[in-house]
């Protein structure tokens, strides 16, 4: 691939969506899967597809606290009395067979008695000692939840590529399944690159600055459940820079960096994974995070971020994430975004697709809005800490003014 030497010139850009076909096109999801107890297995991807043993509910059962009766005992019109012979429990139903003419007590969740087909609730009888006066505005069936309502035996309940959120851990032990096979953890390096840059509790010089970025990405890549390892910080020397990606390649299945992906004179990291190994792409039409280089590095997928704090936040949620994840196995990848009504004047030039920083609100009616974190520079890292959402601006838009309907894709489950 042919690098640009004018970081300013657009044309060898690519748009956000070819920069995404290109990743996926470049990467497989990763061997290797593990067994794991149902509770070990939360926030994992699961390796199988999981197919149900047994009916949900496993029986007919009241959906309400009432008293069971053969459906055939409805009054067309008028009332009818019954006569009460027992009681039907949750775990400890009526061991006898409903008779016409007679009823059970039943409660929620409890199994509706041999010969009944129909529930009452208790709000709609008269009860006087053992008998029971309903009337004809009940309909047959009514109040019963039949048996695989919810899960049928042999049906599927999680496909492989799903996510196991704490519903999926309770969906799995309501079924009887203690153990699943799922996809093994993502092994991911990251450092970050500059001569300028200084630990946390370290004393500044003129002209440092803290490290930040590894802190973001530390957080980012700890919500995915990857195996993290963090390589610290790698001085602006082509040596340093070349050592730091094969030590990461060697123990990795993907390399992150910050910093050192534009053009200057100590700028190695693009350089060095071309000539080590493939670069794909070196520029992305989009704002922040212009700079964002993707290739492969002996088997590794590499992903270097630019430098600027927003920059790298927003390439690695735009890109990063979603490519990680697909390594993962998840097969549900696509973000969310929703439309919004924007409160705030947003300054934007047509070329490029921007990912403002915003804060998602609701009116007194439950309508989105949203507006403006400020100052939108990439190095402005509070924005991303005032922010709840990006405001996601297309390529060709421009300026937005107040009032206007614009897309929002929410941090909630996000970061």
């Amino acid at each position: 691939m042919q690098i640009p030497s004018n970081n300013d010139y657009d044309s060898q850009s690519l748009t956000v969506e070819e920069a995404l076909t290109r990743i996926y096109d470049d990467l497989q999801p990763i061997a290797g899967n593990e067994q794991l107890a149902i509770r070990n297995a939360l926030g994992r991807v699961l390796a199988e597809d999981i197919l149900s043993k047994i009916n949900v509910p496993p029986h007919d059962n009241s959906a309400m606290d009432g008293y069971a009766i053969q459906g055939t005992d409805l009054p067309a019109d008028g009332q009818i009395k019954l006569t009460m012979v027992g009681t039907s429990f949750a775990g400890q139903p009526y061991p006898g067979t409903l008779q016409a003419g007679q009823c059970t007590r039943i409660f929620t969740g409890a199994v509706i008695p041999d010969g009944a087909d129909t529930v009452i609730m208790q709000e709609h009888i008269d009860k006087q000692g053992d008998i029971i006066t309903i009337s004809s505005d009940n309909q047959v069936g009514q109040h019963v939840r039949p048996t695989g309502e919810d899960i049928a035996i042999g049906q599927t309940i999680l496909k492989t590529g799903k996510y196991l959120h704490p519903a999926d851990i309770g969906l799995l032990a309501s079924l009887g399944i203690p153990e699943v096979k799922v996809k093994r953890r993502l092994r991911v390096a990251f450092f970050s690159t500059g001569d300028e840059l200084r630990a946390v509790g370290e004393m500044l010089e003129a002209g440092q600055i803290y490290d930040s970025n590894r802190y973001s990405l530390y957080g980012v890549l700890a919500r995915l459940g990857v195996d993290i390892i963090d390589m610290g910080v790698v001085l602006d020397k082509p040596e340093d820079v070349e050592q730091a990606f094969l030590a990461a390649a060697d123990c990795s299945d993907a390399i992150i960096t910050s910093g050192g992906v534009s053009v200057g004179d100590a700028d190695y990291v693009t350089d060095t994974l071309q000539r080590l190994g493939k670069v794909n792409f070196w520029k992305v039409a989009m704002k922040p995070g212009k700079p964002l280089t993707f290739g492969e590095l002996k088997g590794c997928a590499f992903f270097g971020l630019p430098g600027n704090p927003v920059s790298a936040i927003v390439t690695f949620y735009q890109f990063v994430q979603p490519a990680l994840r697909y390594m993962m196995g998840q097969t549900n990848l696509n973000p969310v975004r929703v439309p919004a009504k924007c409160l705030s004047y947003l300054k934007k030039h047509p070329g490029r697709m921007e990912f403002q920083r915003g804060i998602l609100t609701t009116d007194e009616q439950g309508k989105l809005l949203v507006s403006s974190t400020g100052k939108q520079g990439s190095g402005v890292l509070s924005s991303m800490s005032q922010a709840n959402c990006f405001i996601v601006l297309p390529r060709d838009c421009g300026n937005v003014e107040v009032g206007n309907e614009v897309l929002v894709e929410p941090f909630e489950g996000l970061i």
